[in-house]
C-alpha cells in the first residue's frame, strides 16, 4: 500500500487475523449462536434492548439496523448508566437483551445487563472473555473466540461482535441467505484487507477533520471509522448519516475537506453516492466506496453479495487502511496516548 512501512504491529496482526477469527467463531460457537437465535424465535420479542459502549456500542448500532431490517422487530439502545449511576430499573417484559462487551468486566455493562435480565429480559452476552461476569450475568453467553487483542484499538473483536449478532439473527429468522453469507465471510475479509486505499493516505495530508459518511449498517461502520480515525491517528473525525449530514453540517464542506463515503451495496447505494458527489461539487475531496459517483473519488470494496453483510466488509478494509495512515503520521496504533485497552466505567 506505501513503501516504507515495515513495522508489524499489533493492530496489523489482528487486522489480518480477522478471517480466521471470523471461521473460528462460527465453528466453535455454532451451538450458542444456534441455541441464541432459538430463543429469540420462541420468544418472538416486542423489542430487542442493547447495552454497550465505544466500538462494541457500534456493534450493536449495526445490529440494530440488520434486526429491524430482517426481523421487523424495533432495535433501542439503553444506556449503561440508567442502572450504574442513576439506579434506575426498566420493564423489560417481553423483550430481548443484547449486551456487547470486548472484556465482559466494565462495571456499568454488567449492571444494566443484570438489571435487563431481573426485569423479564431474555439477556445475551456477547463477549471475547469467556469466563466473565457479562457472561455469568446473562441467560446466553457467546464466546466471540477472536483470540488476545493486544492492540488498544479493537479490531477482530468488533467485527465478531458483528458477525456473531447476525449469525443470532440468521438463525433467529430463519433466513438461509444470510447465514450462508456469513459463511462466506472469511473469505470476503480476506479480500477487503487488500483493497487499496492509499489515494485517501495524501488526500489526508494536512488535514485533521473530516466526515465519514453512511447509511442504515454503514452509518454504523461509519461511528467505528470515525473513532479509530481519533483513536490511532488523532483525527477529529465526525460520523454522519449521509442524510443528516445535509442538515447542517455540509456548511463547513469546502475547499478540500476530506469527506469519507461509506456506501454499501444495499438499497441505499445510490443516496450516499449521490451526497457523495454533491459534497464533492460544493468543494469537498470526497472518496466513496461505490461505483456509482461521478464526482467523488471512488475506493475499491470487497462485495459480498448479501445487503446486510456488505457494509461489515467495509471496516475490514478501512481497519487495513488506518493502521498505515496511523504509521504513516508518525503514531503506534496499539499505543495511542490517554487510553488503555479495558476502561471499566461505572
Amino acid at each position: 500500500m506505501v513503501t516504507g512501512l515495515t513495522q508489524m504491529t499489533h493492530m496489523r496482526m489482528e487486522i489480518e487475523e480477522i478471517p480466521d477469527a471470523t471461521r473460528r467463531l462460527l465453528e466453535h460457537s455454532a451451538g450458542g449462536l444456534a441455541e441464541a437465535g432459538a430463543a429469540l424465535r420462541r420468544l418472538q420479542p416486542v423489542m430487542v434492548a442493547t447495552v454497550a459502549r465505544g466500538s462494541s456500542d457500534h456493534a450493536a448500532a449495526f445490529l440494530k439496523y440488520a434486526i429491524e431490517l430482517v426481523a421487523g422487530v424495533p432495535v433501542a439502545s439503553i444506556g449503561p448508566s440508567v442502572m450504574s449511576i442513576y439506579g434506575r430499573e426498566l420493564r423489560l417484559d417481553g423483550c430481548a437483551a443484547i449486551a456487547i462487551s470486548q472484556s465482559g468486566k466494565s462495571p456499568d455493562i454488567v449492571a444494566m445487563a443484570q438489571s435487563a435480565r431481573r426485569n423479564g429480559a431474555l439477556s445475551i452476552a456477547l463477549t471475547n472473555t469467556a469466563a466473565s461476569p457479562l457472561a455469568a450475568a446473562a441467560d446466553i453467553a457467546i464466546d466471540l473466540s477472536a483470540g488476545v487483542e493486544q492492540s488498544v484499538a479493537a479490531t477482530k473483536s468488533f467485527v465478531s461482535s458483528v458477525v456473531a449478532g447476525l449469525a443470532i439473527l440468521g438463525h433467529w429468522t430463519e433466513d438461509a441467505a444470510l447465514l450462508a453469507s456469513l459463511d462466506a465471510l472469511p473469505g470476503t475479509f480476506a479480500r477487503a484487507i487488500t483493497v487499496d486505499w492509499s489515494p485517501l493516505l495524501g488526500a489526508l495530508d494536512g488535514y485533521d477533520s473530516l466526515y465519514v459518511l453512511g447509511r442504515g449498517p454503514a452509518y454504523a461502520i461509519a461511528q467505528e471509522a470515525a473513532l479509530k480515525f481519533k483513536e490511532t491517528c488523532g483525527i477529529h473525525a465526525e460520523a454522519y448519516s449521509a442524510a443528516e449530514v445535509l442538515h447542517g453540517p455540509a456548511r463547513i464542506v469546502e475547499a478540500g475537506f476530506p469527506v469519507l463515503a461509506l456506501a454499501a451495496r444495499d438499497a441505499a447505494e445510490t443516496a450516499v453516492a449521490e451526497v457523495a458527489d454533491r459534497l464533492a461539487k460544493q468543494g469537498a475531496t470526497a472518496f466513496a466506496t461505490t461505483t456509482r459517483v461521478a464526482a467523488a473519488q471512488q475506493l475499491p470494496f470487497a462485495a459480498t453479495g448479501h445487503p446486510i453483510t456488505d457494509a461489515l466488509a467495509l471496516i475490514v478494509s478501512f481497519y487495513s487502511f488506518v493502521e498505515t495512515l496511523s504509521r504513516y503520521r508518525g503514531h503506534d496504533p496499539d499505543r495511542p496516548p490517554h487510553l488503555k485497552k479495558v476502561t471499566e466505567t461505572i
